[in-house]
């Protein structure tokens, strides 16, 4: 039996995004089920000493580039969002929340908020862009702002994302196999050949 895929993720990555949408092929391909797993990726720069590639014009600019073509590969929307770097520290702690309090609602959230980070390209960032972004995608602003207003949510983000740090994790996507640690949206081959394997 195929040993689960765990997928550390925060939506502020556009790497990340290509993943997410190749995650249900490789699901199919392998039989392997996708466990999702929140982090901060601001958490993880700071533990870690990393920074955004976008942070080192040169390689930003490459960058841009190499995602569009992964976009076009796998024929999914993608378009850079202009707002980029969003805090992402609202959105990390809904994730948590949902898959603590409502996790039949979990996917439907994340599958939102990467269409509307990545595709429509929005300021997640800003209150009132979150919130009419959420109402279209049938969430409750209201009830997800108490939602990332739990202090168990709140402490839950800030232990995942240790616990990331502690296994390795330095940016996102991180994908584990087995105790594999694979790092990049473009590692997703070695990422199946060893949850097949």
């Amino acid at each position: 039996m195929p040993t689960p895929i765990e997928f550390l993720f925060d939506f502020g990555s556009p790497a990340t995004y290509l993943a997410h949408t190749q995650l249900p092929r490789i699901a199919a391909d392998t039989g392997a089920r996708i466990d999702y797993q929140p982090m901060l990726l601001g958490g993880v720069f700071k533990a870690t000493g990393n920074r955004s590639p976008v942070e080192v014009p040169a390689k930003g600019r490459w960058m841009n580039d190499d995602l569009a073509r992964f976009a076009r590969r796998y024929g999914v929307p993608f378009r850079f969002n202009p707002h980029f770097p969003i805090n992402t520290l609202t959105l990390m702690r809904g994730a948590v929340g949902l898959q603590m309090r409502q996790p039949e609602r979990f996917m439907a959230y994340v599958d939102a908020v990467f269409r509307a980070m990545w595709v429509d390209a929005l300021n997640l960032g800003d209150p009132a862009v979150l919130a009419k972004a959420l109402g279209a995608a049938g969430f409750d602003a209201a009830g997800f702002m108490a939602l990332v207003s739990d202090p168990e949510v709140k402490a839950r983000l800030i232990a995942d994302t240790e616990a990331a740090v502690a296994r390795g994790v330095f940016g996102a996507p991180t994908f584990f196999v087995g105790g594999e640690m694979f790092f990049g949206q473009d590692r997703l081959d070695f990422v199946c050949e060893a949850a097949a394997g």
